[in-house]
């Protein structure tokens, strides 16, 4: 994997070489998860469908959405915020090419949510 330029940049090469616990906003989103699910636990406010074990297909549809995400906005180097707002606003072409990038992955993930099992 470090063969790709990407990886030879400073930030992702640092990221490589040091634990995820030293890079402080990943601290943070963990702090958010954990605090979110501790707060909504305390307060018995899971909403009824975290109450059902999720289907095989649904748990590997959550789990494919959950790395494509991740993947997505590590390079993109932010989340549609940055990269799609911010970009529009600064006039930016790389936000228009993420729009449609999102359009069409949104588009073939409705697609696959019946094979999922997933309702629409």
């Amino acid at each position: 994997m470090t063969q790709f330029g990407f990886w030879q940049w400073d930030y992702p090469a640092m990221a490589l070489k040091d634990s995820v616990l030293v890079n402080i906003p990943s601290i943070m989103n963990f702090g958010l998860l954990l605090g979110a699910m501790l707060a909504a636990g305390l307060a018995n406010r899971f909403n009824e469908a975290s109450r059902k074990r999720p289907e095989g297909r649904q748990f590997l549809a959550a789990v494919i959405g959950g790395l494509l995400l991740g993947y997505g906005a590590r390079l993109g180097f932010g989340c549609n915020i940055g990269a799609l707002f911010s970009g529009i606003a600064s006039a930016s072409l790389h936000a228009w090419v993420w729009f449609a990038s999102a359009f069409v992955g949104s588009l073939i993930g409705i697609r696959l949510r019946p094979w999922f099992r997933l309702p629409n």
